[in-house]
């Protein structure tokens, strides 16, 4: 059985490939594209604070409130740009038509 950390880690590779399509495809709203990346910049600020919690803490990530919190904003921050700029295409397509 894969541990959650290991899992974790070989999860980057297929979001990394789905980035690879999106990017490549030149059909995602530019917001959206932004925001699908700034999930990479969120998991990048995840792991150095989890390893941050442990030692200073000895405790998970998920229970230092104060890192915690940070983190979970720029998921936050990336879902609302996901969003926007999908819903910024539809609005631009409703226009059009």
């Amino acid at each position: 059985m894969l541990s959650k950390d290991t899992l974790f880690a070989l999860s980057l590779f297929p979001y990394l490939g789905f980035l690879w399509f999106l990017t490549r495809s030149k059909q995602t709203p530019r917001l959206a594209l932004i925001g699908f990346y700034a999930l990479l910049v969120f998991v990048g600020v995840t792991i150095p604070a989890g390893i941050y919690a442990k030692i200073h803490y000895g405790e998970v990530l998920a229970n230092v409130d104060c890192l915690h919190g940070s983190a979970e904003s720029l998921l936050t921050l990336s879902n609302i740009l996901v969003v926007l700029g999908f819903r910024q295409a539809i609005v631009d397509r409703k226009r059009a038509s």
